[in-house]
């Protein structure tokens, strides 16, 4: 038996939660996954797209706007960047788990796109 999902965006609504920090990575990744919903059917109307201030709040917008209804998958974009000491371990754990937890808690799709 094989599983296969569709891929098509239209008729579907989207929100992308990006983070600020890090934006000369970050605002690539959004103009990726918007030319990639694009290109799946989305129209520029059905794709919403929130700031927040890093990857660790990401996954509490994409929670907060998958409990709406409004959304049929919410995509999250971020970039931790290692650095001298743990803290990227730290921030990309949590925000990976916050992610994962926030689609199982709503049954919409939330990808990890940090």
């Amino acid at each position: 038996m094989q599983f296969s999902g569709e891929r098509s965006a239209a008729g579907k609504r989207f929100l992308i939660v990006v983070a600020r920090f890090n934006h000369w990575i970050t605002q690539r990744l959004l103009e990726g996954a918007q030319r990639e919903l694009k290109r799946l059917g989305a129209a520029d109307d059905q794709i919403d797209v929130a700031w927040v201030p890093g990857s660790f709040e990401v996954p509490e917008a994409a929670h907060a706007a998958a409990t709406t209804g409004r959304y049929q998958g919410v995509v999250c974009l971020g970039a931790v960047i290692k650095g001298e000491t743990s803290h990227d371990e730290h921030i990309a754990t949590a925000c990976m788990q916050g992610i994962q937890a926030a689609s199982a808690a709503t049954g919409v799709p939330v990808t990890m796109g940090v």
